[in-house]
């Protein structure tokens, strides 16, 4: 695969994660408005219960990620269906002048 396949791999993805991720900043934020009533606490602020900001963290955490990793799963699969090619491994770009 070309440097310029890897390249718009990057985009693509980059754009794909982009949206992965505020998508599912928002959906957690709903979740967790729904679950709990309140809005999510500022896990930084030393008023904030600890047990509380662990909960908001890992509840965002796990959303984010399975949310980036479902979609970066299609992504590659959207992108064999249109290159015939895998998809080139993130992050692997090299550019040599």
């Amino acid at each position: 695969m070309n440097t310029s396949q890897r390249l718009l791999w990057n985009i693509y993805a980059g754009a794909v994660a982009t949206v992965a991720t505020v998508v599912a900043q928002k959906a957690v934020t709903a979740a967790w408005e729904l679950a709990t009533g309140d809005q999510p606490p500022e896990p930084n602020d030393p008023d904030v219960p600890l047990r509380r900001a662990l909960t908001w963290a890992i509840a965002s955490g796990v959303g984010i990620g399975l949310t980036q990793l479902l979609l970066n799963r299609f992504a590659a699969k959207r992108w064999f269906q249109a290159m015939g090619a895998k998809a080139p491994a993130f992050g692997k770009t090299r550019v040599t002048i």
